[in-house]
């Protein structure tokens, strides 16, 4: 069976503490998802929100247990960016996050970490493949 898996990468030029690289990553691994929802607004003074999953799709397959996550880094926002087109060009879902700045950076907000997925190692190994672990 083909692994299914979702990279996140981390931008090591910024000098993150570990826990702010945690956080930008767990940031990034949760809005591929919460991009995907939709709001049904039909129920008296609440809001659901679900994921329309296509049957053996790999995100239903993500979430349905195997949750594979790999991290990985570049040292730059350009690199990040670059990775996100080229991740996009071939169909992969894409989360960027820019950090609002408010406990590192100064005050300003900085792109921070992608994440890439879920979808078939393959896939993403086409766009992540040379890039190192964190």
């Amino acid at each position: 069976m083909t692994e299914i898996k979702q990279v996140i990468i981390i931008r090591r030029d910024l000098n993150m503490r570990r826990g702010k690289m945690c956080a930008q990553a767990a940031h990034a691994s949760i809005k591929i998802l919460l991009d995907r929802m939709v709001d049904d607004k039909s129920l008296l003074n609440h809001t659901r929100r679900s994921i329309l999953l296509r049957n053996g799709s790999p995100l239903q397959q993500w979430l349905d247990g195997q949750f594979t996550k790999i991290v990985l880094y570049v040292i730059s926002a350009d690199d990040l960016l670059n990775l996100k087109d080229n991740a996009e060009s071939i169909g992969l879902y894409t989360a960027l996050i820019t950090d609002a700045g408010k406990t590192e950076f100064h005050n300003k907000p900085t792109i921070t970490a992608l994440a890439i997925g879920p979808d078939y190692s393959e896939k993403i190994d086409k766009v992540t493949g040379g890039l190192p672990l964190l």
